[in-house]
């Protein structure tokens, strides 16, 4: 059995779970979540708690109950509390702004066309200043895709450190050619 999978899930107060032909909906109060489950994995509510069972103990099975278990524990977190992710921007003249669905990106290549990113449903990007970024929304996977995506706009450079990173990402700088060296 799985040591995660066997886990049940606790249900806190204010968060509704319904279960329905291997769907799993979860209601709370900052919005719904739905999961559909695959193979013989199923799910039921049982007293503040719901409990995921497998069929059978084929590999994908065993490999699934894990992972089904530790979805439906983010999508109650997720409608209880959320998840955020926050981004730094380091360099020069880089800067960020959002525009009704857009963030508009200045980071290097030509300081009067901004890199568009468009925000996509059930996330809010905010920017408290020029050089931050916050993402916030339910859904950990869309969150910390569209965080992904922000970043790779323009990833951190190996030599100067410029770029978006994550907050608290540390990069590792790399020395450059060093001058008067001779190939003699």
């Amino acid at each position: 059995m799985s040591r995660i999978g066997k886990k049940p899930v606790p249900i806190p107060d204010g968060v509704q779970v319904s279960v329905a032909e291997g769907k799993v909906t979860i209601k709370g109060p900052k919005g719904q979540l739905a999961l559909e489950m695959t193979g013989t994995i199923s799910a039921k509510v049982e007293e503040k708690a719901v409990q995921i069972s497998r069929g059978n103990d084929l590999r994908m099975e065993r490999a699934k109950h894990g992972l089904y278990r530790a979805l439906i524990a983010n999508m109650v977190f997720g409608v209880t509390k959320g998840y955020e992710k926050r981004l730094e921007i380091q360099g020069v003249g880089y800067r960020a702004q959002v525009s009704g669905r857009n963030v508009l990106l200045y980071v290097g290549w030509n300081t009067k066309v901004p890199q568009v990113y468009q925000i996509p449903e059930g996330i809010t990007v905010t920017c408290p200043t020029q050089t931050e970024m916050v993402i916030q929304g339910i859904d950990k996977q869309l969150v910390g895709q569209v965080a992904a995506s922000l970043r790779a706009v323009r990833p951190p450079d190996a030599y100067k450190g410029k770029g978006i990173r994550y907050q608290g990402e540390y990069v590792r700088k790399l020395p450059g050619k060093t001058v008067g060296a001779t190939g003699a």
